[in-house]
């Protein structure tokens, strides 16, 4: 799937992932290859995209087509 991760001032990160973990509101969650059309809110912790780490400071994730965009606030 691709993922895009985007700050109000940059795009983080564009590429394939084939697995990605997120900090929901209610707990962490993955999204896998094929998942259901989704929109979530995030809250501060840690996005892992495969092996590769960003720390967020909350946003929202979108789910569609194999298509993850995260808006994010404040990653390190």
């Amino acid at each position: 799937m691709f993922l895009e991760i985007i700050t109000p001032d940059r795009k983080v990160f564009a590429g394939e992932a084939s697995v990605v973990t997120l900090p929901g509101v209610d707990g962490s969650f993955q999204i896998l290859n094929d998942h259901a059309a989704l929109v979530s809110t995030l809250q501060k912790g840690d996005l892992v995209a495969d092996k590769q780490t960003f720390h967020i400071e909350g946003g929202v994730v979108e789910v569609l087509n194999n298509k993850v965009l995260i808006l994010a606030e404040g990653v390190a």
